[in-house]
């Protein structure tokens, strides 16, 4: 069996702060961060919601999946993951393997607040009930999410440090 490498994976739902936790943690840990959405931008030049319109979700699901190979095989990383990287068992297993594997616990409430101004979310962008939608989101990804997580962290209500730092004391474990 290969060995797991040493990355720092972020997963969890829009909007539960894998980017923002992510980019400060790498940085306090003095190693490089990479966004798997931000990653698929750089590599088509278009937007996520571009590659939606024009290829649909599962156009976008294949790209994803590229990307994570991609990233999964580097070494001492920290990556966020689009919040339904985990729909694929490939995705999840890589992740898996790909080292520490970190749910991002955010309550439906959180998320609201956070996404609220975004217009960059296209499950949320044409929704009637932007409530329903994350609820829904939530309730059908939550039991992946856990199948890989090695550590759960309940963000809600958590400043940034708070985050970091219980991130951290896992680590050192």
């Amino acid at each position: 069996m290969q060995e797991k490498l040493n990355n720092i994976v972020l997963i969890g739902p829009m909007g539960s702060g894998k980017t923002t936790v992510g980019r400060r943690l790498a940085e306090q840990l003095k190693i490089d961060f990479y966004d798997a959405d931000h990653e698929i931008i750089n590599k088509t030049g278009v937007s996520i919601d571009h590659i939606f319109d024009i290829e649909g979700e599962q156009g976008f699901r294949k790209r994803e999946s590229d990307v994570l190979e991609e990233l999964t095989s580097m070494h001492n990383i920290v990556l966020a993951t689009g919040g339904g990287a985990v729909l694929s068992e490939r995705n999840r297993l890589l992740l898996k393997k790909s080292g520490s594997v970190i749910y991002l616990l955010s309550s439906v409430d959180q998320i609201l607040r956070r996404t609220a101004k975004s217009k960059t979310r296209p499950l949320l962008e044409n929704s009637p009930d932007k409530r329903k939608t994350i609820s829904d989101i939530i309730d059908s990804r939550d039991s992946l999410y856990r199948e890989i997580a090695t550590f759960i962290i309940n963000t809600n209500g958590k400043k940034l440090n708070e985050i970091i730092n219980e991130i951290q004391s896992f680590l050192a474990k």
